[in-house]
């Protein structure tokens, strides 16, 4: 009985962030505000409201701990590999015309930490709580890019981005049980993991969700930057 009331808890809150990917893709598929151009500047705060998140998430959690258990030289190469790796995936993509830059960002965010919520939990359940807090309110604006980006560029449906979504959640509790019971006692790994990923995720806000949120003559989308970002620092004050 100890042993899964070790491991349950980790279990569930992965499985509750993820399941924010799916609640933010429904929330994007029965959008409807009129007039059309209040629905634009929406839609376009949000998205910078989540890319303010994800670099919330690289300043304030990703790179400090990543940091942490690396020499220069690791930290160095694993950064960079991660924004080498992302602009090759990148590339790759808009070859075959399709943009999946939230996807991306989403689940290069939503993995490690998971896999870090793992590993902390060994430590701490309490700073791995307000870490599951912080993934879920991440997650939730990045399921509704995510689901409005691609619907606009690929065939799917809504109810099927929303599907897969959910299928996709279920990475976050095979994520936090890895960090948990594989990796607490490898810090250098989880440390390697969370910098490859900081740079791929800064490749593609500065590549791709910058530039999506942006509206000519409104100011709105970048006060959703600075909300975004908002969120990360109070989770990090939260967790400290």
């Amino acid at each position: 009985m100890s042993d899964l009331n070790s491991w349950l808890p980790i279990a569930l809150l992965t499985l509750i962030a993820g399941m924010a990917m799916p609640v933010g893709a429904a929330i994007a598929a029965i959008e409807r505000i009129r007039p059309y151009w209040l629905e634009t500047e929406i839609r376009h705060s949000v998205i910078a409201f989540g890319g303010g998140a994800l670099l919330s998430s690289v300043a304030l959690v990703l790179v400090p701990e990543g940091v942490r258990n690396l020499e220069p030289l690791m930290i160095a190469l694993c950064f960079v590999g991660g924004g080498l790796v992302f602009m090759l995936l990148d590339i790759l993509l808009a070859a075959k015309a399709t943009s999946s830059s939230q996807l991306v960002a989403m689940l290069s965010d939503f993995i490690p930490e998971a896999l870090a919520l793992g590993a902390t939990f060994a430590v701490s359940q309490s700073a791995g709580l307000l870490l599951a807090l912080i993934i879920t309110l991440q997650n939730l604006p990045e399921g509704f890019n995510a689901c409005i980006e691609l619907t606009k560029s690929t065939h799917y449906r809504a109810s099927q981005i929303v599907g897969a979504f959910a299928l996709m959640a279920l990475l976050g509790p095979i994520s936090g049980l890895t960090g948990y019971f594989v990796l607490s006692n490898h810090p250098q790994i989880v440390s390697a993991i969370m910098l490859f990923s900081a740079g791929g995720i800064l490749y593609i806000i500065f590549e791709d969700i910058a530039p999506q949120s942006r509206l000519e003559k409104q100011w709105a989308p970048a006060m959703g930057a600075v909300a975004g970002f908002l969120l990360g620092i109070l989770g990090e004050v939260a967790v400290s």
